[in-house]
């Protein structure tokens, strides 16, 4: 099941949320910020833990990790990285829906029945709304085909919201 929502990702009570990360996890601007702050310092220190892949990184672009929700009213924490969008010929499309594929693969390891996204690699790593939607709805629905769970589309404003509408 699908849903599209307009609000704040931060204030859902679903399984997990997916939070579009930096490759260090250690929070940032956009929705990342907006998830450490909410979620306390407690998810700071439980993406420390996270062990680096290489120095600098705990989540490569296109993976996800799992992290506990502490003071959010998700039970956990997805975090993805998305890719930053040159020209959509760096594998940009297919890093960003490993985004997808990989998280939803991590809620339904750790049980989830219901799961929130942003719209990732949208903000500031400037990848165009239409494309990144398309991958999604696509990713989503894909998974949908073969396991059960409510996915929900979380978009921070309108504009967004109207893509996602028109796509689904």
């Amino acid at each position: 099941m699908i849903k599209i929502i307009q609000g704040d990702i931060t204030t859902l009570a679903v399984d997990a949320i997916v939070n579009a990360a930096n490759q260090m996890m250690l929070g940032g601007g956009g929705v990342d910020g907006a998830i450490h702050d909410a979620a306390g310092d407690e998810l700071y220190e439980a993406c420390l833990k996270v062990p680096e892949v290489r120095p600098g990184v705990r989540c490569p672009t296109g993976e996800a990790r799992i992290t506990p929700g502490f003071r959010l009213p998700a039970k956990f924490v997805i975090h993805t990285v998305g890719p930053v969008y040159r020209d959509g010929q760096q594998g940009e499309p297919e890093k960003l829906a490993a985004c997808y594929r990989n998280s939803l693969a991590l809620a339904a390891e750790n049980n989830c029945t219901s799961i929130a996204f942003p719209c990732i690699s949208t903000g500031v790593y400037g990848y165009p709304i239409e494309g990144a939607t398309q991958i999604a709805v696509h990713e989503v629905k894909s998974f949908l085909s073969a396991e059960e769970m409510e996915v929900i589309f979380c978009c921070f404003s309108a504009r967004d919201m109207a893509v996602y509408q028109a796509i689904v």
